[in-house]
């Protein structure tokens, strides 16, 4: 799995370099734009909500009063990492939903990026095929709900879980990486439905190349200090990554 994870970072920086090769920028400047203005917003209104939810699970709990009454610093402090946990999980539950809803809206652009990706790679003139595209983008969007379900689930869990002492602290851990799995899943999915890939065929796949996936959608996270272009270089680093997979 470590080997995969190099070759999804690889491929991001090989992404960066194809985009300016290949002159590319501008179709992922607009779409981008309007990615970071919605995540922007968005974050924000995540962020307040967080704060409400553990404010009211405290008030509800009556943690405050009893650690008044309790006067612990050990106590105050297993509490407040506890709180924090609790938001970073509620705060990428969060941006899980956002990510999908982006992924459901942007399906047909991502797409004609992987499909116009691989003709490039392969040599060969990109025709536009509506038909083709219109395919991919429903079986994405299909894909897209049924990670979000199965994601859903998981982070529910973790929410639970963070509540319990010590333990719960890692939970924001165990997020990032289900957030970046499934991410990936979306992704590299592009690829291989040009592959005659059945969805099963595809998930089964990157289940056996789990690197990829968490590789990619790692770098899709740390690419967000560039907000706009972080979902349409996740695209096309993907296409290239599979394409090297597939290669050797």
């Amino acid at each position: 799995m470590l080997k995969e994870i190099v070759i999804a970072f690889q491929s991001w920086e090989e992404a960066r370099r194809f985009i300016h090769q290949h002159k590319l920028f501008r179709l992922i400047l607009v779409p981008g734009i309007i990615y970071a203005l919605l995540f922007l917003t968005g974050m924000f209104f995540f962020w307040q909500s967080s704060d409400q939810v553990v404010s009211w699970i405290s008030d509800q709990l009556g943690i405050e009063v009893w650690l008044q009454k309790e006067r612990s610093e050990w106590l105050s402090f297993f509490f407040v990492m506890t709180g924090m946990m609790l938001r970073l999980i509620l705060v990428l539950f969060y941006f899980s939903l956002f990510k999908y809803a982006i992924l459901i809206i942007g399906s047909p652009l991502f797409t004609y990026l992987s499909e116009k990706t691989e003709t490039i790679i392969d040599g060969k003139e990109h025709t536009f095929n509506w038909s083709g595209i219109k395919k991919d983008a429903i079986r994405g969007i299909r894909l897209a709900l049924r990670n979000a379900g199965w994601q859903s689930v998981y982070l529910l869990a973790l929410v639970f879980l963070s509540l319990v002492p010590f333990a719960g602290w890692i939970t924001p851990v165990i997020a990032l990486f289900l957030e970046c799995y499934y991410f990936g899943i979306s992704m590299l999915d592009y690829s291989f439905a040009r592959n005659n890939f059945s969805l099963s065929q595809s998930i089964a796949f990157t289940g056996r190349h789990k690197g990829l996936a968490i590789g990619n959608g790692l770098l899709f996270y740390a690419m967000h200090v560039l907000i706009f272009l972080a979902p349409a270089y996740a695209t096309i680093a993907a296409t290239l990554s599979v394409h090297k997979v597939k290669n050797s």
